[in-house]
């Protein structure tokens, strides 16, 4: 029977533009007995995400919103320490999404079977599955390959490319033999592109901070144009993109984190015309519906771990308390690669 207590993070109030921590409770509570079906895990890592920012609106979206005095949830890693599902033994390391707290109850019904699978620690550091070897890395593998369609030899602009989906979007291009430009925001992550990820080419978009700059800049790094943009910030990004597309180009909208805390409505590309001429595809995507690829990305991501072509960066920050400052530090570029929270030990039983 368990006698346990938990710190979770709790949404205070909704925020209005730019979060801030006076929207996030942290409380205790205790955590029941598992009952049949049911298992506990304490959690080692938990994950901050982007999309997070969407479900603190209250308003209908391909997931519901967070509600107000209940636990956030999100992507976590850890270990069982409690169990009565015979599927999941005390010991065994698990990925879930019953993140934001530092131990969870996974519970016997369908949405909880389908968002729990067992990971292994014997082929990436547990927190991994938080990043490269789960959601955002799926998201950079679906994303690339079946919504961009992309074809060898093309040329590939990343925007947001340090980051925990922009950085396997580069290496899986170069992988499939591409010419890959990246954008990012310092002069640091830059070169860890260049001599970590391979990327032919580099912007740091804060010194190319007008539209005119950055369209300038990518014609000058990609002459022949862009085969394939993955899309990850929106506003003059999007718009130096569409200038530089090649015929029957593909704009893949993974996200748009520059407009996700704005107050008003945002300007849309002046350029959108170009999508005619040119004949490009532009389509958007959320990566629970491309689940069905999860066998196909981990064999992938294991073969070229395997032969050192996929590398990532993370940053961690520790304990459930520093939670709110890290998914605020995501809108300001505080992360090099997958921001993590670290919630408990990685060895837990």
């Amino acid at each position: 029977m368990s006698n346990l207590k938990s710190k979770e993070i709790r949404l205070k109030s909704r925020p209005d533009g730019m979060p801030s921590k006076a929207n996030f409770d942290l409380v205790e509570v205790p955590v029941p007995a598992p009952k049949a079906g049911e298992f506990i895990v304490r959690n080692a890592y938990m994950s901050v995400d982007p999309y997070m920012r969407g479900r603190m609106v209250d308003r209908e979206s391909y997931v519901p919103p967070f509600q107000i005095g209940e636990a956030l949830t999100g992507g976590a890693v850890g270990q069982v320490i409690e169990s009565q599902n015979p599927s999941y033994k005390v010991g065994d390391y698990v990925q879930h999404m019953l993140g934001w707290r530092e131990i969870a109850l996974i519970g016997s019904d369908p949405m909880s079977a389908m968002a729990t699978m067992k990971v292994d620690p014997s082929i990436a550091p547990i927190q991994s599955y938080l990043g490269a070897l789960g959601m955002p890395g799926l998201t950079a593998y679906a994303g690339l390959l079946r919504i961009g369609a992309l074809k060898e030899g093309e040329t590939v602009f990343v925007s947001a490319a340090s980051g925990a989906v922009g950085a396997i979007v580069c290496q899986i291009a170069k992988n499939k033999g591409c010419f890959v430009v990246g954008s990012a925001g310092s002069d640091d992550k830059c070169q860890w592109l260049k001599d970590k990820a391979r990327v032919d080419a580099t912007i740091n978009y804060k010194k190319f901070a007008t539209e005119e700059a950055l369209t300038a800049e990518l014609k000058r790094l990609a002459p022949k144009g862009i085969d394939v943009y993955f899309e990850n910030v929106g506003g003059i990004h999007l718009t130096a993109a569409l200038s530089n597309m090649r015929a029957k180009g593909r704009v893949v909208m993974c996200g748009m984190i520059e407009q996700y805390n704005n107050t008003a409505p945002a300007p849309g590309p002046w350029n959108i015309i170009m999508t005619i001429p040119l004949g490009l595809r532009i389509e958007g995507f959320v990566v629970s519906n491309h689940f069905d690829l999860m066998g196909d990305f981990l064999r992938d991501m294991g073969q070229w771990i395997k032969a050192g072509k996929m590398t990532w960066h993370e940053t961690i920050v520790d304990g459930i308390e520093t939670a709110p400052e890290a998914f605020l530090g995501l809108f300001k570029g505080a992360n090099f690669g997958k921001m993590l929270v670290r919630v408990g030990p990685d060895k837990a039983v």
